[in-house]
C-alpha cells in the first residue's frame, strides 16, 4: 500500500530522504514555512522545524548523524548570505564534509563552512536565478595541487563548471 503524507498545509516544493537507518526517514519543505521529518515506515511526522520567513523551497540531509532536533539549527542557513530566495542547497562528502552549497535567486552560488557558519566563497557568473548546485566527483590535479570541482544550474541556460582550492577560484 502506497503512503500519503498529508500534515503540509500547502504545497511542497523540496523532499530529500536521509542517508540514515536505510532511508528509513524523509524531510520534506513547504510553502507553508515549515520543514517536516517523517517516518517513512510510520508514515507519522516525526517533527516541524518552523521559523522560516518565507517558503521552503528546498531540502539536503546532512551526511553527518545528529539527533539535533532544535529549530534554531536548522533554520541558521535560512537565506543567510544571500539577497533573494535560496532554490538549491547540497552538503559535501567526503573531504568537503563541511562544506554545503547554496543557489539563489540573486545568480549566486556561496559555498559555506556549516562548522562556523562561515561563507567560503561566492561564484558569481550566472546573468540569472541559480537553480541547482552539486558536488563534481571528480578533483582537477595540477601543478598548484588539488582543486575541487562543483557545478550549477540556472534559468540563463546554462550549466557552470567551477574549480575551488584554498589559492584560486575560476570559473571554467
Amino acid at each position: 500500500k502506497l503512503q500519503i503524507f498529508n500534515e503540509h498545509t500547502s504545497s511542497v516544493y523540496g523532499i530529500e530522504f536521509s542517508p540514515l537507518n536505510g532511508g528509513r526517514y524523509l524531510c520534506s519543505g513547504s510553502s507553508d514555512r515549515t520543514i517536516r521529518l517523517w517516518d517513512v515506515e510510520t508514515s507519522k511526522s516525526l517533527h516541524v522545524f518552523n521559523g522560516h520567513k518565507e517558503g521552503v523551497w528546498c531540502i539536503d540531509v546532512s551526511p553527518l548523524q545528529s539527533n539535533n532536533k532544535n529549530d534554531n539549527y536548522y533554520n541558521k542557513m535560512n537565506n543567510i548570505g544571500h539577497e533573494n530566495y535560496v532554490n538549491s542547497v547540497k552538503y559535501g562528502s567526503n573531504e568537503l564534509l563541511n562544506t554545503i552549497l547554496s543557489g539563489s535567486d540573486d545568480k549566486n552560488i556561496r559555498l559555506w563552512d556549516i562548522r562556523s557558519d562561515q561563507q567560503i566563497q561566492v561564484f558569481n557568473s550566472h546573468t540569472n536565478n541559480v537553480y541547482a548546485v552539486e558536488y563534481s566527483p571528480f578533483i582537477i590535479n595540477d601543478s598548484i595541487g588539488n582543486s575541487n570541482v562543483i557545478c550549477s544550474g540556472s534559468f540563463d541556460n546554462l550549466i557552470r563548471f567551477w574549480i575551488f582550492d584554498q589559492i584560486r577560484t575560476n570559473c571554467m
